[in-house]
């Protein structure tokens, strides 16, 4: 058995008998650091998506989801006249047109009241 470790033993030893090996050994660790760099770039971004959708308003108040004739609506408050509602063919669109009112003001500018 030891023949044949010897035969490979050389073999590995010619093959980088000739090469830079601190060159490769930068070039690996700054691929891999790099990757890595890159890796927590996209962790960090995913974070801040995930955080920017826990502070829409649908997350924070949870308003009601239900189907209401032929559209779903979210509804936060005990009525539509005292509450908020968003409506749309999906419960998502719903919760977008609810996040959408949230944000809107009660009376356009320069509307009668």
């Amino acid at each position: 058995m030891s023949d044949s470790y010897q035969a490979i033993f050389d073999a590995v030893r010619s093959r980088i008998s000739g090469g830079d090996v601190s060159a490769a050994m930068e070039s690996v660790l700054r691929q891999c650091f790099g990757m890595a760099h890159h890796l927590m770039q996209c962790v960090a971004q995913e974070y801040e998506s995930a955080a920017h959708e826990q502070q829409r308003p649908c997350v924070l108040f949870k308003p009601a989801l239900y189907i209401d004739g032929d559209q779903w609506c979210a509804l936060y408050g005990a009525d539509l006249q005292m509450g908020v509602a968003g409506f749309g063919d999906t419960p998502a669109l719903a919760m977008q047109d609810f996040d959408t009112r949230w944000n809107s003001p009660l009376h356009a500018a320069g509307a009668p009241i």
